[in-house]
């Protein structure tokens, strides 16, 4: 976290495209509720994507556990330095917290734009434990930035070019505002976040089915759970290729990998229809909970076949979900001098609308069967339940509800943080985006 201080700390606004818009920053000092506005004002003014980026120095490191780390030399860390260097003489000398060593970046992108580069790479994601609450490192309503006072780095500090692909860094004065044309700069922090949170999806799935299947004792679900598993090894090193090395080219030779990925998703959609199938079949009114056993296999144990089938297909659209972005980076790259921002977000949107659908299929599934009502087998016509009967009857209706529970819905899509943490070394590691 950062250190707990009413030093002023610097904040820069960056564009992906040069857009004209009022400098509605100013070059005061601002409080964090005065930031939050003004970014929401600059997202409704501007039509291009924009995004704040502030440093803060750290006062103890969180370490790379969550998060992806980047070599010093990756276009990220190099993007971050040029920023910085280019703009350190418009920026007070009491802003400069690159003197202090570890460095703390926290890149805050509005909901307007959040919202484009997709439902289930960058998404609140809600806290079980605390109503209202999200997990993450945030402090406080404000995040870990209360104390801190904000100062405006003017864009006009800023020298280069504005264009270049995803891996070569861009940073320029946009012709209106403090705004710093920064496209690849900001491509890169939302792809290397969006791929951390997509990796921490794929972690806690595969800890849930490796645990359920060491109980199960399936060995045709331990195969499909080792082939997905298998995928990680070319995965990674694509993703250390393209995000911290910046090459182009390799993201899409992961032929084995995509293959185990699509039979896997196949499988998904093949369970969904039998489900789907199934929910429709059912009478209105209370299911006989031996009916919903049999259509359902092990529905109401912890360790049975349709929370297997489940956290399967959770494993599976998270490791596609990687590819995706790594897709969508190599895109971007060969787009070359145009606009690769927006050539990553087009990508993303074309190629995940089938992965969305299919995660949206399977909450209304889940939330299908919580709501069921149950009755015993035989009905309501005898009136008589033994204890074991009502106790069974109870257990298996929390256990549905628990499906429902369980599942993320109706949060409210709001600014994305991307906290970066850089080294004194130059090196970085950056984590999932969690809500502002």
């Amino acid at each position: 976290m950062t250190a707990d201080s009413n030093a002023p700390v610097p904040v820069w606004t960056l564009a992906t495209e040069d857009v004209s818009v009022p400098d509605v920053m100013g070059d005061e000092g601002m409080t964090p509720a005065r930031l939050a506005e003004l970014r929401t004002a600059l997202a409704t003014l501007a039509d291009a994507p924009i995004a704040t980026l502030e440093a803060h120095p750290i006062a103890t490191t969180r370490g790379p556990k969550g998060g992806v780390a980047l070599h010093a030399a990756s276009p990220l860390a190099r993007q971050l330095s040029q920023l910085v260097t280019q703009t350190a003489k418009s920026a007070p000398p009491t802003t400069d917290v690159a003197a202090t060593g570890d460095v703390l970046y926290r890149m805050v992108v509005p909901a307007k734009f959040a919202a484009q580069v997709g439902e289930g790479l960058v998404r609140p994601m809600a806290a079980k434990t605390l109503p209202g609450g999200v997990r993450g490192p945030l402090v406080g309503p404000n995040g870990i930035l209360g104390h801190a006072t904000f100062v405006p780095v003017a864009g006009k500090g800023a020298a280069g070019v504005t264009n270049g692909s995803a891996s070569s860094a861009g940073v320029v004065a946009a012709s209106g505002g403090a705004l710093t044309v920064a496209a690849p700069l900001v491509l890169m922090a939302v792809a290397v976040s969006v791929s951390a949170h997509a990796e921490q999806q794929r972690q806690e799935s595969l800890e849930r089915i490796t645990e359920l299947l060491e109980q199960l004792h399936e060995d045709k679900l331990e195969h499909e759970r080792s082939e997905l598993d298998g995928c990680r090894d070319a995965i990674d090193k694509a993703t250390s290729i393209l995000l911290d090395q910046g090459r182009i080219g390799l993201s899409l030779g992961l032929d084995s990998a995509a293959h185990a990925i699509g039979t896997s998703i196949a499988r998904t959609r093949s369970r969904l229809t039998r489900w789907q199938n199934a929910l429709a079949g059912f009478p209105e009114g209370p299911v006989d909970v031996e009916t919903l056993t049999k259509a359902f296999p092990g529905i109401f144990e912890t360790a049975g076949t349709f929370r297997a089938h489940l956290e399967l297909a959770r494993l599976a659209i998270a490791l596609k979900r990687r590819v995706l972005v790594l897709q969508a980076v190599e895109h971007a790259q060969l787009e070359g001098e145009s606009h690769p921002f927006t050539t990553f977000v087009r990508t993303l949107q074309d190629d995940e609308r089938g992965v969305d659908e299919l995660e949206s299929a399977i909450t209304s599934v889940l939330l299908r069967l919580s709501s069921l009502e149950l009755k015993r087998r035989g009905g309501f016509r005898s009136i008589v339940y033994t204890q074991g009967e009502v106790d069974g009857l109870l257990k298996a209706v929390y256990r549905l509800r628990a499906l429902g529970d369980e599942l993320d819905v109706g949060i409210h899509h709001a600014d994305v943080a991307i906290e970066i943490e850089r080294r004194s070394d130059g090196s970085l590691v950056v984590f999932p985006g969690v809500p502002a």
